[in-house]
């Protein structure tokens, strides 16, 4: 699987970079043919709070599945777009196993 991470208005680091591969390398568990990840992340100045927002794009034959989630933290918001992720990745895997029985 292909990971490509972009971060807009900013640069990451790589201690950031390295938890982004980790969680989306966790959703090679639920569907092994996930070709391709990209992972846009972006922030909102907003007064002295800042809106941090992921956009996680899985590559899957013959579909595209996406998450967003915004919070006050990278590491949060990436948690819950991976964790939106892997209920739609067994929703496809439920839907794929009931139509080949």
């Amino acid at each position: 699987m292909n990971i490509l991470i972009t971060a807009r208005k900013f640069k990451a680091h790589d201690s950031l970079k390295s938890f982004i591969k980790d969680e989306v390398a966790s959703l090679e568990k639920f569907n092994y043919d996930i070709i391709n990840a990209d992972v846009i992340l972006s922030f909102q100045n907003v007064n002295n709070n800042s809106i941090k927002t992921t956009e996680i794009i899985l590559q899957v034959p013959g579909q595209t599945i996406s998450a967003n989630a915004s919070t006050e933290d990278f590491k949060k918001s990436i948690s819950a777009s991976v964790a939106k992720l892997e209920r739609q990745l067994k929703k496809l895997k439920t839907k794929r196993t009931v139509r080949t029985r």
